[in-house]
């Protein structure tokens, strides 16, 4: 393997463990979208204060996932949100009102009530997760969307990528991503719950019916995404040649889950992770790390479905209306100099990382409860 195919190699790794991160983080949303689920006042204000600790995270880890692929895979950043930039301004704006409904939630003069927030919030929850699933699913299942390079010489519509009408819509229509957005949602639902438990202290009522949430939200999670997976790993992808030529393939998918035995082990190992930490929050009365556990496994399974999506010069994007438009990590990269500079400034990943581990534990020092939540001078 040549320096510039693995520096494409590298930098698709990093991309896939910042989606591991963001799927991680959107428990925030999952237990947003639990606000109304019986809870009372005070119980409301506990959660949302517990997550509005965090939801800086998920927008951060976000952003930077953006960021990382105009860095690392500029083509796509010009294709996706150059071209379906319908889909992506309704994440975007699912995103921006859960960041005014902390800040004014709670603000004096708030015409509106914490329920119109509350509601918002709600909304974010529902849509955000459901629309990055959908989002996500275009790289397995493939867009409407045409590259034609020779268009940057055109003064009057210098457009690389030329997507369909409905500029992401019709991404939303697709059953297949549909399915994959609706098995998102009920992961951070669950892992909200998980959350909670982990977070908000007490012993009561409130913790008991968390984990009764882990175990419907899990179970429902668990049927959804073996679905997901029989119908992944019966999808035909493209793969390129060594011509660049773009070919049909049968059970892509499973072929490069097979094919690279070590994504196979920590699947499996993801899966069982994720299980662990549900049945084993649920049925049990006091444990409360089931966030970490069920965390590792939902990061291990992330990575590898972006390992099968885009190693083995398959195409992580294929395109439904003309198949040599489909994007792979080798066509639609930077150039090798930019990937080399890159690399140098992804030197500093570790050290963020450690910083958001630090504030993290920070936070978290002790589980939070109504008395602290009456002594802290940031109530959302």
């Amino acid at each position: 393997m040549d320096t510039l195919a693995t520096l494409q190699a590298y930098w698709w790794l990093l991309i896939a463990v910042l989606g591991a991160a963001l799927v991680f983080l959107l428990f925030v949303q999952g237990g947003q979208s639990m606000l109304y689920c019986k809870s009372t006042d005070a119980e409301r204000q506990l959660m949302v204060n517990s997550l509005g600790r965090k939801w800086e995270f998920t927008y951060t880890t976000l952003v930077v996932f953006g960021g990382a692929f105009f860095a690392a895979f500029p083509l796509f950043y010009s294709t996706s949100f150059g071209g379906a930039y319908w889909l992506w301004m309704l994440i975007l704006l699912s995103f921006v009102i859960q960041a005014f409904s902390y800040e004014f939630r709670r603000r004096k003069g708030n015409i509106y009530g914490t329920r119109f927030y509350d509601f918002l919030l709600l909304c974010n929850g529902f849509f955000g997760c459901t629309l990055l699933g959908v989002a996500v699913g275009v790289f397995f299942f493939g867009g409407d969307f045409i590259v034609t390079k020779t268009n940057l010489l055109d003064v009057s519509a210098p457009v690389i990528s030329l997507w369909a009408p409905t500029h992401g819509l019709e991404a939303i229509a697709c059953w297949k991503n549909l399915l994959l957005g609706i098995t998102v949602f009920f992961l951070a639902r669950t892992m909200g719950a998980l959350y909670f438990i982990n977070n908000i202290g007490g012993d009561g009522g409130f913790t008991a019916r968390m984990r009764r949430k882990t175990l419907v939200n899990g179970l429902i999670f668990a049927v959804l995404f073996v679905a997901f997976t029989v119908v992944l790993l019966c999808t035909a992808g493209l793969r390129e040649n060594e011509a660049g030529v773009f070919v049909k393939e049968p059970n892509i998918y499973l072929h490069n889950l097979l094919g690279m035995w070590w994504c196979a082990v920590i699947f499996l190992l993801g899966v069982v992770a994720v299980l662990a930490g549900i049945f084993g929050s649920a049925f049990s009365k006091t444990w409360r790390g089931g966030i970490w556990v069920a965390g590792f496994g939902v990061a291990a399974v992330i990575v590898v479905l972006f390992c099968i999506a885009g190693y083995g010069h398959t195409a992580y994007m294929p395109s439904n209306l003309d198949p040599q438009s489909s994007l792979s990590i080798s066509n639609s990269s930077s150039s090798l100099f930019t990937l080399k500079v890159m690399s140098w400034v992804s030197v500093l990943v570790p050290f963020v990382l450690a910083y958001i581990w630090i504030v993290w534990r920070k936070m978290n020092s002790a589980p939070l409860t109504e008395e602290e939540l009456e002594k802290d001078s940031h109530v959302y």
